[in-house]
C-alpha cells in the first residue's frame, strides 16, 4: 500500500509538470534565433607579404625599454583597405607617465640630448622599410633624421617626435587588410605585415 501511494504521488507530479509545462506561457522554453545562430563567417587568414629587421647598435636600456614599448603599441593592429595609419596616434602619448624613458635622441641640429622619444624612431624606420615591399602603400608624412643614423641604409629611415609634430603616416591602397606585427629583442627589431584574407 506505502509503494502505491508513493507512485501516485510521483505520477501525479510528473503529470502536474508536464500540463504545467504545455499551458504555461510563462514556462515555455522560448530561444532567441538571433542569439543562437552562429556565424559561418570563417577568420580571416593571415599571408606573410613582408618583413624587415634593423639591428640595435645602442643597447642602453632606457633606449631598449622605448624600443620595446613602441612595438607593443603597433603590434597587432589591423589597419584596413583605405584607411590611414598614424604612427603618432598609435603609440599615443610618449611621456614618463605611459612608461618611457628619457634616452639619446636626435635635435633638429642633429645635435644628440636626452628625451622620451629616444629609440621609438627605430620602430617607426622598421616599419617603413617593410612597407617600402608592399605596392599600393601610399607615404602620406614621412620625416628623416637630422643627420645619418646607422642601423638602416641612408635615406632609408623615419623620425617621429609628437611634441615636434613630426609623425610617420601612410594609406593603406592595397584593396586588402593588413596587420601589423612588431618585436623586438636586445639584438634587433622585427616588423611583418600580413594580408588578411
Amino acid at each position: 500500500m506505502k509503494n502505491f501511494v508513493k507512485i501516485y504521488i510521483i505520477l501525479s507530479i510528473c503529470l502536474f509538470t508536464l500540463c504545467g509545462c504545455n499551458n504555461s506561457e510563462n514556462n515555455k522554453l522560448n530561444y532567441d534565433s538571433n542569439k543562437l545562430s552562429i556565424s559561418t563567417s570563417k577568420p580571416k587568414q593571415e599571408v606573410n607579404i613582408s618583413s624587415f629587421s634593423t639591428n640595435i647598435l645602442d643597447k642602453e636600456s632606457n633606449r631598449v625599454s622605448n624600443i620595446s614599448l613602441s612595438c607593443s603599441k603597433i603590434n597587432g593592429y589591423i589597419l584596413k583597405s583605405g584607411e590611414t595609419f598614424s604612427f603618432c596616434d598609435v603609440v599615443g602619448e610618449v611621456s614618463d607617465n605611459t612608461g618611457f624613458k628619457k634616452a639619446d635622441m636626435l635635435d633638429a641640429n642633429g645635435e644628440i640630448f636626452k628625451g622620451f622619444s629616444g629609440g621609438i624612431c627605430q620602430v617607426s624606420t622598421t616599419l617603413y622599410n617593410a612597407l617600402l615591399q608592399i605596392p599600393d602603400i601610399e607615404i602620406i608624412e614621412r620625416h628623416t633624421h637630422s643627420r645619418r643614423v646607422y642601423y638602416v641604409e641612408k635615406d632609408k629611415d623615419v623620425t617621429v617626435d609628437s611634441n615636434s609634430n613630426l609623425d610617420f603616416k601612410f594609406k593603406n591602397n592595397t584593396g586588402y587588410d593588413i596587420k601589423i606585427y612588431a618585436s623586438n629583442t636586445n639584438e634587433a627589431v622585427t616588423v611583418k605585415i600580413m594580408k588578411l584574407e
